[in-house]
């Protein structure tokens, strides 16, 4: 085995959920992530977690949604019955087919979707972490040759957590304090209101309120969104090929929207429920380690220079005790490049210039 699998194993175990003897651990391991499955397996049974894993693949998700008749029970027992009793939840990614659901019809992904809402609310409230096993299909979709993938990979994944954690407290600090934030580029003017938020320093641990892996960001809840933003970074959402998508805002809602391609996904998007109008999440990508995008949000949001907003829901890590943000059965991240002609304010004052924050090298005021 990859000595490499092995180091992100310990780091998903280890610094990322934090398991600890007794835990009871589900395992979701997609089709190509059987090497790293084995590896976590290995270091749970060193720890003295309880392990059960199952097997998550898209092309089974397509074969049951395409044949169901779409009256979806509501959160059914059996599987509400698994999260509620897991003190820890980890997402192996590894699948065959980075489209294999491109063709389940929009309406039966949203039922599927909003039938299990408690479900995936119960899923929240564990220590979850979601990561990836570089495979061969991954790669395809990054246009890489598969080694190249797998050093791209493991330079985002095996990090100084620790150190880039100190690094992004320095943002966080900022949004914390801050009222309003400002993100302005050639084709995006956009206000957003975060007073009251709390950041998240998103450093790949659940100690962080983070259950990404990579991870290397800072991001909020805002509302009262006010503009227009353009997202120019080229992403797959939902099996489809999405670019250039324009949104425009009044009163916190999109009342507008258009995409060179995609735009019908963007629209299945917004008309999931009242929410999915709505800004759950502002995101500012810091981890250096991400120098190319590669059509997989896990990757590509977290990419220095470069800005993220969410449709849908709000994490509760960024609300104060006992308020409820955006609520929304979905979560879709759009990016765009501010590596050039841009300027991030906060309070009127620059905090970021063309991707560079003002505490790194190279900001020019």
């Amino acid at each position: 085995m990859d000595e490499r699998v092995r180091e992100h194993a310990a780091v998903l175990v280890d610094w990322s959920a934090r398991v600890e003897a007794g835990d009871d651990v589900v395992c979701s391991v997609g089709p190509d992530a059987h090497e790293l499955a084995v590896a976590v397996a290995e270091k749970l049974g060193e720890r003295g977690a309880n392990l059960l894993a199952t097997y998550g693949s898209g092309e089974i998700t397509r074969a049951y949604l395409r044949a169901h008749d779409g009256e979806f029970d509501e959160n059914p027992a059996h599987e509400l019955a698994l999260v509620e009793n897991a003190d820890v939840y980890l997402s192996l990614g590894g699948g065959r087919n980075t489209s294999a659901t491109a063709d389940v019809p929009g309406e039966q992904r949203r039922s599927y979707n909003n039938a299990r809402s408690e479900i995936r609310e119960t899923r929240l409230g564990t220590r979850w972490v979601s990561t990836v096993h570089p495979t061969r299909s991954l790669a395809q979709q990054a246009n890489m040759a598969y080694e190249e993938y797998q050093a791209f990979a493991y330079d985002a994944i095996l990090r100084d957590w620790e150190a880039l954690a100190d690094e992004m407290a320095r943002l966080k600090e900022l949004l914390d304090d801050g009222s309003e934030v400002r993100l302005v580029s050639n084709d995006t003017d956009l206000t957003m209101q975060i007073e009251g938020r709390t950041a998240v320093n998103s450093a790949a641990s659940v100690a962080y309120d983070s259950h990404n892996l990579p991870s290397g960001e800072v991001f909020t809840a805002p509302y009262a969104t006010e503009g227009e933003v353009t997202f120019d970074v080229p992403m797959t959402l939902r099996g489809e090929s999405v670019r250039n998508v324009r949104l425009e805002f009044a009163d916190g809602e999109v009342v507008g929207y258009d995409a060179e391609a995609g735009e019908d996904v963007i629209g299945e998007i917004l008309e999931t429920d009242e929410g999915a109008r709505r800004l759950g999440e502002l995101g500012l990508g810091m981890n250096r380690g991400i120098d190319r995008y590669t059509d997989n949000i896990l990757f590509d949001e977290k990419m220095g220079d470069t800005v993220h907003l969410a449709l849908g829901r709000a994490y509760d890590a960024c609300l104060p005790d006992g308020e409820s943000g955006n609520e929304s059965a979905v979560h879709v991240d759009l990016i765009t490049d501010v590596s050039e002609d841009s300027r991030l304010e906060i309070d009127g004052e620059v905090v970021q210039r063309n991707g560079t924050f003002r505490f790194e090298d190279g900001f020019e005021a």
